[in-house]
């Protein structure tokens, strides 16, 4: 869906980060107040993209319906930390209308820390329009944003059965062929938050051994714990077993 010139938006050792996590929140410590949701509201409307900026990204910390209408049209703002500042705040204020427009963004967007926090929003709005798109960022889009689709693609668990089933294969394939480590390791994470709400069929058996495959053949570390974890979160007796065995004959 991208070419190579949209990787060059993102450093190779800055791209899992975000604009907005270099940013002091706006509500550091307890004892400062939270902004005004009246003034913030005004602001969205504000000529001056500082200032849209940083009213978008107080409904980061407020949950206001109001905003919501703001945030859906700011997604498409001239300047991207507006957007992507409108983005988390829709993450933030989830609603079923902003889905479509969320989705059109996450088409069309050419910077990717935007489409990060697109695809972030598109996973706390936890509607089945979004896995689709979803899973087609975990195929296709650079690594920051299919970190966060394979952590989006988690929130299926609360959408349907068919959501599940459908978030499932994309995980997988992710799981086994992703060359980003962190990535693999969001799958892992993923794909056992979804196998608990799974009866033991031939989607769960698929997912429980494409864990079992990453546990005992991935060579990084970190893939490895995260799919463990996840098989004893299924609590699974298969993956249970294969990491006793393991265990046990000092592989690890």
């Amino acid at each position: 869906m991208y070419d190579e010139d949209d990787l060059s938006l993102l450093d190779a050792e800055e791209e899992l980060e975000s604009p907005l996590d270099k940013i002091e929140p706006l509500t550091a410590s307890s004892e400062v107040p939270k902004p005004d949701p009246e003034v913030m509201l005004a602001l969205l409307n504000s000529p001056q993209p500082q200032q849209r900026m940083l009213a978008a990204r107080a409904f980061c910390d407020l949950e206001d319906a109001r905003a919501t209408p703001h945030l859906i049209r700011l997604l498409t703002d001239t300047c991207p930390l507006v957007r992507v500042s409108a983005a988390y705040g829709i993450g933030r204020n989830p609603s079923s209308e902003a889905v479509s427009p969320l989705i059109t963004q996450l088409n069309q967007d050419w910077n990717g820390y935007v489409r990060k926090g697109v695809v972030w929003a598109l996973g706390n709005c936890r509607d089945r329009r979004s896995l689709a798109p979803l899973a087609d960022a975990l195929r296709t889009d650079i690594s920051a944003v299919r970190l966060w689709a394979a952590s989006a693609l988690a929130q299926m668990a609360e959408v349907s059965y068919e959501a599940i089933i459908g978030a499932i294969p994309p995980l997988i394939g992710a799981l086994v062929n992703d060359p980003v480590a962190a990535v693999r390791s969001n799958s892992a994470w993923a794909i056992g938050q979804l196998c608990r709400e799974l009866p033991s069929n031939v989607v769960y058996a698929t997912a429980i051994d494409a864990l079992i495959q990453a546990f005992a053949e991935d060579q990084d570390l970190g893939v490895r714990e995260d799919a463990k974890a996840s098989l004893l979160g299924v609590g699974d007796p298969r993956g249970l077993q294969l990491i006793e065995t393991l265990e046990q004959e000092g592989w690890f």
